[in-house]
């Protein structure tokens, strides 16, 4: 089997990952994913989509991840693991799709507008 390139985005981060047959190690800027992410839920995040298809320890994983934070970029990183997944196994589509993992969350930090202190928030209106 090749390597399955794909790419996967939340909020601002961006996470670019090679998938190739292994032994399950996943590999986040030359880091351990769980030295990369030390919380529990974040580290699920990461793995939900091995669990769901059954695949867990047969692929490694080399990520390089860019901008956001740490839940972004877990939540980033999950998308691409699933995209490449339906790559290698079209199959494998059905039971990804209907958790919503293949779903690109489209919800963006709101730019702030001029006048105002903040993207919606307005300055104390004075009448007099």
């Amino acid at each position: 089997m090749e390597v399955v390139n794909a790419l996967g985005r939340r909020k601002t981060a961006v996470a670019r990952i090679y998938l190739k047959e292994g032994k399950g190690e996943i590999t986040v800027n030359k880091r351990d994913y769980k030295e990369y992410f030390p919380t529990a839920t974040l580290q699920y995040v990461v793995e939900q989509p091995f669990l769901l298809t059954g695949t867990e320890g047969q692929y490694d994983v080399q990520v390089n991840l860019d901008g956001g934070g740490y839940n972004g970029q877990a939540e980033a990183l999950r998308l691409a693991i699933s995209r490449a997944l339906c790559e290698i196994d079209a199959e494998r589509r059905p039971v990804l799709k209907a958790k919503g993992l293949l779903r690109r969350d489209p919800r963006m930090v709101e730019r702030k507008k001029p006048g105002q202190p903040k993207a919606r928030k307005k300055f104390q209106f004075s009448k007099r």
